[in-house]
């Protein structure tokens, strides 16, 4: 049977203000979060089995992977998928993973339904697509197919190709009708409408363009 272990010293690291070393018997043993070892309540002359050292580890380990989370996270909303796989390119182990992601959930740090609209309201503002376009990106993101269809029910993509199309068309510098149409449906192609939608966009935009050069003459 392998003995307790007393807590001889607990000391700042000078180069990380937000861990601190913990020696045991007199020799360093581990790095230690300092909000871990807060909420552990261990202090100096404290014993500790061998199964509450291993428990520090791992807890210090989910607490590592949190942060890590966290500074990922900062830059723009991510799905749970975009979080698991980050953590996994870094080493943590699943169980470690499943811990630190059910954390983040339950503080509302991440969540799909959420994620999904924050994409969708973010496409439409800056970079319009199709529906079926949008649903591949989501799917790729690792979001769930019911979530998926949520977020795009009510989005008509008519209307956000016309927001797309117009974005385009000014950049058009042609009176030609036929180089029009071409230059600016491949375009919509390309984000990924269908034919009817395309042609009835693109027929409103040449529409509106011949009604401003006239306005302009």
């Amino acid at each position: 049977m392998v003995k307790a272990q007393t807590v001889t010293a607990i000391k700042s690291q000078e180069k990380r203000a937000n861990r601190v070393s913990l020696f045991l018997d007199g020799k360093f043993t581990m790095g230690l979060s300092a909000s871990v070892l807060e909420e552990s309540g261990i202090r100096a002359g404290h014993y500790l089995s061998q199964a509450q050292v291993d428990n520090l580890k791992i807890a210090d380990q989910c607490q590592r992977a949190k942060d890590r989370a966290l500074k990922y996270l900062s830059y723009r909303p991510r799905s749970e998928s975009e979080v698991r796989d980050r953590l996994r390119r870094y080493g943590y182990e699943d169980e470690i993973i499943a811990t630190t992601l059910d954390r983040l959930r339950n503080a509302g740090y991440v969540d799909d339904a959420s994620f999904a609209e924050f994409w969708k309201e973010n496409r439409s503002t800056f970079s319009s697509r199709s529906t079926r376009f949008l649903a591949q990106e989501l799917k790729q993101k690792g979001i769930d197919p019911e979530i998926i269809n949520a977020a795009i029910d009510d989005i008509d993509n008519e209307t956000e190709a016309y927001r797309a199309g117009y974005k385009k068309s000014r950049t058009l510098n042609t009176s030609d009708r036929y180089e029009f149409r071409k230059k600016l449906g491949a375009f919509l192609r390309r984000r990924g409408f269908d034919y009817n939608v395309i042609s009835t966009v693109v027929e409103k935009l040449w529409n509106e363009k011949l009604c401003e050069d006239r306005n302009e003459l």
